[in-house]
């Protein structure tokens, strides 16, 4: 991995937290067509945004917020206990035009800085397996970020987020299978027990919450749907602890 380069945003808390508090990694995707554009936009002050590592396109990496200080990446969030998740996070934005303009799979130079910079954070910050995130899963009903191209199954192999232990030929055979109302309810549940949260009337909306488990679960198909393959998928993790 080429060496971390340093261009400061403004835009952080200037309270300095524990590197205990650091707890969770949130990726993200800038969503622009224009790679300068981004960056200048998560340094620009009136912007209010901003991330702590900035991934482009070529796998170089640029440091823009100290790792314990709070930058503005991930708004309003919620996962298991945790509101606010800026506090307990450190945020990774990934240069990606995104859903909006032609959303592109992340590349080879993208992934393998991926990696190491999520490897390296988990050692220093000692982040588990569970809880590397994506900004979807942790604000459903306004990000669809970073994305069902995310590699979420590879990384998973170098312990980098979760993913199921079941077989897809297998796993497939079940997709589009109606569920009972028990079932779907169970699926809610696991839901809950793996860190997702929606409430009624509120901010996430069950909908909301179903896409971003299947964006980032079930990225061959998101349609808001529980059939059985997303109840087999969410009772496996459930059932391995997680890990």
């Amino acid at each position: 991995m080429n060496k971390i380069k340093q261009f400061y945003s403004l835009n952080f808390d200037l309270v300095k937290r524990k590197k205990k508090e650091i707890k969770f990694l949130v990726f993200h995707y800038t969503g622009m067509k224009a790679e300068k554009s981004a960056i200048k936009k998560l340094c620009e002050e009136n912007s209010k945004v901003s991330c702590h590592y900035f991934i482009k396109k070529n796998g170089s990496i640029i440091n823009l917020v100290p790792d314990l200080y709070i930058s503005w990446h991930a708004g309003v969030s919620f996962w298991k206990k945790f509101k606010k998740i800026n506090q307990y996070s450190i945020g990774i934005e990934i240069h990606n035009p995104g859903h909006n303009n032609g959303y592109e799979c992340f590349n080879k130079k993208q992934i393998k800085s991926i990696k190491h910079l999520s490897l390296m954070l988990a050692k220093k910050y000692n982040i588990k397996k569970k809880h590397f995130l994506g900004h979807s899963d942790i604000a459903p009903s306004r990000k669809k970020d970073p994305g069902e191209k995310f590699p979420w199954e590879l990384l998973s192999n170098y312990n980098i987020g979760i993913w199921h232990s079941l077989e897809k030929k297998l796993l497939k055979s079940y997709r589009l299978k109606h569920l009972k109302r028990f079932e779907k309810k169970l699926f809610l549940n696991y839901l809950t027990t793996i860190g997702y949260i929606f409430k009624k009337n509120e901010i996430y909306s069950v909908l909301s919450v179903v896409k971003a488990f299947q964006r980032r679960f079930r990225p061959k198909l998101i349609n808001g749907k529980i059939d059985l393959e997303c109840l087999k998928i969410a009772k496996n993790l459930v059932k391995c602890g997680l890990n």
